[in-house]
């Protein structure tokens, strides 16, 4: 209340009384509305109510906040955004917490006032879907905190189109958002920075697609890089520049090429409208190498290069940037025999090659390097000639025959059949051994397909020209020893490496059904021979008619003479099934009795 004994001893009295009341507490005080007044101060003083204080006083680094009714409150000097600004004698709201006794102390807050008129602003002018700025205080779990007035929940899903690696890049930072959703009960609002940007982006976007061509060069910011390629933002639209349009040259991985953030000039190389995807390039921007190609590098023309790329086929050479030609391993050397094209060259080694072919469709150079030297088998034929003797080792042997190396690099193929002009062989391991030495003669040279037939047998006469038909002729009886049994006859060895065959019509007079019954493995035996085939080298044997006296043979003459040349019996060297005798043209022959007939 006004104190009316201070009115006393000033000697105040009407008008002049009044006028002091007025300017001093205000006109209802003047008119006697005192107590009316102070009821509704007193309303207004209770926890939860905003209060208009004034600054009046520092304590510390404090501040003295008189809120009416002589009661002061105390503002940390936090509870102010930049205390270094603040004055004594300015005006503040403050949220009244808590009146302490009669004392007349209150707790205040200006922050928390600050938050209840922001939330009031903000339900108040804005509404879900619009635009807010904030500034983003900390971290919280699940995404950022973030000031719009009042605190504002900012998903890390929806900080950006792409999460960053850490959203706590953000904090400190003044950002546009877009909000998702107002809770009044709650007070509760969550914000969408991604949403923004997206129909920011398909604004872009749209007026991009309208304004760009193919062919075009755009300038745009690398915003993600892949495997296979990168991510150009164009402004509005992201657009793919594959690693194979990064550079004409060899590309190991994008970020060889560009990094993220980095600002760079593409050629718009495809649109496509429905699907709103750009294709971009980057070596475009230059012409190709390949352009001119055949004149730069006409066949059988010399060049150097680096070697680049090693695989187990062949050596990629890099000629000049942007043009790459592969040297096949086959082309790597005439003589050596190369299993890994590591073994003749290495990465980034400078090479002599020679250009081979080119297909400028397919952007491929065929390159060879043995053929910048001479080629050893242009030399072959003047120095073997065929009926040349050599001497070799042998460095492989095959089923169908043995390699034989006459000079490094140089191997001749000695043919399985060109080992024996007798011995039956089956395989070269029964006459020859990887790595002996051998004398050989050149049957052939084909310089074309790099090829050296050679022969060992011919090295000795043939046999069944001269020496075998003249120590076996038909009707001499000599003698042998069962190599082999079979279902139609059985082998008879008459010498080393030569045999004839004792067809089964021609064990015994009478029917043989199993050669066995009548002879066995290394019996030796007397047979007849009855016929002699150079041509077939073959060698036809007679068992029973060894035995025969010569009445016999006389009328079994007679009676094949009766029958004709067709009635041979089992006496011809026809097929097997007749009586024939095997061919023997692959074994050896070696010199042996022979027992003349007793006619």
């Amino acid at each position: 209340m006004v104190d009316q004994n201070l009115i006393a001893e000033l000697e105040l009295e009407g008008n002049e009384a009044e006028a002091m009341l007025a300017d001093a507490f205000g006109q209802d005080v003047a008119e006697g509305n005192l107590d009316q007044l102070l009821e509704g101060q007193i309303a207004d003083f209770k926890p939860g109510t905003i209060l208009q204080g004034k600054i009046i006083g520092k304590a510390g680094d404090d501040f003295m906040v008189e809120v009416g009714l002589k009661s002061e409150g105390i503002l940390d000097k936090n509870e102010f955004d930049e205390p270094e600004n603040v004055d004594i004698g300015d005006t503040v709201e403050v949220l009244l917490e808590q009146v302490e006794g009669e004392s007349g102390t209150v707790q205040i807050s200006k922050r928390k006032a600050d938050r209840i008129r922001g939330w009031e602003q903000i339900v108040t002018t804005k509404a879900e879907g619009d635009t807010v700025e904030g500034r983003v205080m900390r971290k919280i779990k699940g995404g950022l905190l973030v000031d719009i007035g009042v605190p504002v929940f900012l998903p890390a899903s929806q900080v950006d189109i792409r999460r960053p690696s850490d959203i706590g890049i953000y904090i400190g930072q003044t950002i546009d958002a877009q909000i998702l959703k107002i809770d009044e009960q709650r007070r509760n609002i969550v914000i969408s920075r991604r949403k923004l940007i997206e129909e920011e982006r398909a604004e872009k976007r749209k007026k991009l697609l309208e304004s760009v061509k193919e062919g075009d060069i755009a300038t745009g910011v690398v915003k993600n890089i892949a495997d296979f390629g990168a991510f150009v933002d164009l402004g509005g639209i992201d657009g793919l520049l594959h690693i194979t349009d990064m550079s004409w040259g060899r590309v190991g991985h994008p970020s060889d090429v560009v990094k993220i953030d980095q600002k760079i000039e593409v050629k718009i190389l495809n649109i496509d409208y429905d699907k709103e995807k750009i294709a971009l390039g980057l070596k475009q921007k230059e012409s190709s190498p390949w352009e001119d190609i055949e004149k730069k590098y006409p066949s059988n023309t010399r060049v150097k290069g680096t070697v680049t790329n090693i695989m187990s086929y062949g050596a990629f050479v890099k000629l000049e940037e942007g043009v790459e030609g592969l040297v096949h391993i086959s082309e790597m050397s005439w003589t050596k025999r190369i299993n890994h094209p590591s073994e003749m060259v290495s990465v980034g080694e400078e090479v002599e090659v020679v250009v081979l072919d080119i297909n400028k469709d397919k952007q491929e150079i065929s390159l060879g390097i043995k053929q910048t030297e001479v080629n050893p088998w242009e030399l072959v034929a003047e120095k073997y000639p065929p009926g040349t003797v050599v001497e070799g080792k042998v460095r492989n042997l095959a089923s169908y025959g043995a390699f034989v190396e006459i000079e490094p690099g140089i191997d001749g193929l000695l043919h399985v059949s060109d080992l024996s002009w007798t011995k039956k062989l089956t395989h070269p391991n029964e006459l020859l051994k990887k790595g002996e030495t051998i004398s050989c003669v050149v049957l052939e040279v084909d310089q074309q397909k790099q090829r050296i037939a050679l022969g060992l047998k011919q090295l000795t006469e043939d046999p069944w020209f001269e020496a075998i038909p003249t120590h076996y002729q038909p009707g001499m009886i000599v003698r042998g020893k069962v190599t082999k049994i079979t279902n139609f006859g059985v082998f008879v060895e008459l010498e080393d490496d030569l045999e004839g065959l004792l067809h089964i019509s021609e064990l015994s007079d009478h029917k043989v059904e199993n050669p066995q019954e009548v002879v066995k493995v290394d019996e030796e035996l007397e047979v007849k021979i009855l016929r002699v085939d150079v041509d077939d080298r073959k060698i036809g044997l007679s068992l029973k008619r060894a035995q025969w006296t010569a009445d016999q043979e006389e009328a079994v003459a007679k009676q094949e003479a009766k029958k004709g040349p067709a009635a041979g019996g089992g006496g011809g060297l026809g097929g097997l099934g007749d009586g024939g005798a095997l061919g023997t043209d692959k074994i050896t022959f070696g010199q042996g009795g022979v027992k003349p007939s007793g006619d």
